[in-house]
């Protein structure tokens, strides 16, 4: 079947139909650069680069754009409180999500937009949505520009909301508004913000409110109508119902089908940053491997809240050591160039990965069989197989992104567990020699107990993590 996504807008999941056949348009909100990014935050990044992937995997040539806002409210808030100039720690923080993305294994965008590169294109913008009749300059000299929610009457579209019954907008100080609840699409000034933070408009010095940055960006990259817009599930509103109604007052189509993925929550609530730096993506990855990290992101479908704990990451990190394990015992052999038909099913309904992880699961179980059997030749083309299917996930432990954190770690392991195996292995069967079957049971517990499962084959004693 042809893929199937969840569509916000229509609350149902929809055949998607690209705009241009075989090309594909995603734009994606990526985050306000303003402090390390945990767990929670990279999920977004992991979720659309497997669709991504997918969509690639399946013969469409994908424009991938993933903005960051580095000017913002709380950015200038966190560098006043830190002493330090507000670029600056937006600019170290981009770095620390890029080397958080690159160390997931998320691919780089098409290109990723800063919204401090992109204000002519954003007071272009205004300027049109003022002359269309949908945008207001303040009367009171503040430089603030609003967004006239009641002149468009599909406010409220994405997400099934009527105007009358929305809290008022708490972007911007309310001086000046028609309508407590229009939006600024420009903020004028103030005294105690930086020179810096500020630019030349028609309405005096300032900077863009934050929805008009992505709607701009899009714009530019993708045209006045592309295929996907995607995010988190808290951006529905207001930011990308201001988008879309922002857009579309300016006569832009926009998007045409819009994604979000769910939280990772901690007792129930979205994760933040009041956890500390227990979940922050460096300190996670002392604990697992990166790919393993990604592994536990990608089995979850990407519309299903995850409650995060550290066994549940750590019963991932086995699951996906077992996987490891038969592709190395089936000799790693090159991908395949088929996905099988259970894996294809999967994700064509609405990008299914727990069904794809589980058709993974259900190869490597009829591989280590065919190892069991003596059957190399057969294990090592589902092997193929299961490679094929990983790459698709970001997850294949010989893609060259994961440099030795995957492949390399897990050979060292593998030799060194195998080694001590094969002495215990060794001690069991002089004592069944010496019929110290005692001993021999006891040994057999012993390796048991360690989360090891041995099979007698008549190729020898053969070991794998249960």
């Amino acid at each position: 079947m042809a893929l199937r996504i969840y569509d916000t807008a229509r609350r149902d999941v929809v055949d998607f139909v690209p705009l241009v056949e075989g090309r594909v348009g995603i734009y994606v909100c990526g985050l306000t650069v303003q402090s390390e990014p945990h767990v929670g935050h990279i999920r977004s990044g992991v979720n659309f680069d497997v669709l991504r992937r997918w969509l690639e995997a399946t013969g469409h040539e994908v424009t991938f754009i993933r903005n960051t806002t580095d000017i913002d409210d709380k950015i200038l808030t966190k560098a006043a409180e830190q002493g330090r100039p507000w670029f600056n720690l937006a600019y170290d923080m981009h770095r620390e999500l890029t080397r958080a993305y690159a160390a997931l294994n998320v691919a780089p965008p098409t290109y990723e937009p800063a919204a401090t590169g992109h204000i002519p294109e954003m007071v272009e913008l205004i300027e049109l949505l003022i002359e269309r009749g949908h945008a207001y300059a303040a009367p009171d000299g503040s430089g603030d520009v609003y967004f006239d929610v009641q002149s468009f009457a599909d406010y409220g579209a994405l997400t099934h909301q009527k105007t009358a019954d929305m809290e008022p907008a708490t972007d911007a100080d309310p001086r000046g508004k028609r309508d407590p609840r229009d939006f600024a699409l420009w903020k004028g000034r103030k005294e105690s913000e930086p020179e810096t933070a500020s630019w030349p408009s028609p309405w005096g010095r300032g900077r863009p409110g934050w929805h008009i940055e992505c709607s701009a960006m899009a714009g530019k990259y993708l045209g006045e109508a592309f295929d996907i817009h995607g995010g988190g599930v808290d951006l529905r509103f207001p930011h990308h119902e201001n988008e879309q109604a922002q857009s579309r007052a300016a006569g832009h189509g926009f998007a045409t089908y819009w994604m979000h993925n769910a939280w990772i929550t901690t007792a129930g609530e979205k994760m933040s940053k009041s956890l500390g730096n227990s979940l922050v993506v460096p300190s996670v990855l002392e604990r697992v491997r990166p790919i393993e990290l990604r592994f536990y992101m990608v089995a979850a479908h990407y519309r299903s809240n995850v409650e995060f704990s550290f066994e549940a990451l750590d019963e991932a990190a086995v699951g996906f050591q077992r996987i490891e394990g038969f592709l190395e015992r089936a000799g790693m052999p090159a991908a395949s160039d088929e996905l099988r038909a259970a894996f294809v099913d999967a994700m064509d309904d609405d990008l299914g990965t727990p069904a794809a992880v589980a058709a993974i699961y259900d190869a490597v179980r009829d591989g280590n069989k065919l190892l069991g059997d003596g059957d190399t030749a057969g294990a090592a083309g589902v092997a193929a197989d299961v490679r094929a299917m990983l790459d698709v996930l970001g997850l294949d432990p010989l893609d060259p992104a994961w440099g030795t954190s995957a492949s390399g770690a897990t050979d060292k392991l593998t030799a060194a567990v195998d080694a001590l195996v094969a002495g215990l292995l060794e001690q069991r069967t002089a004592a069944r020699a010496a019929k110290d079957f005692a001993a021999a049971d006891a040994i057999r517990d012993r390796i048991k107990a360690a989360g090891i499962t041995v099979e007698d084959t008549p190729q020898g004693a053969k070991w794998s993590i249960d």
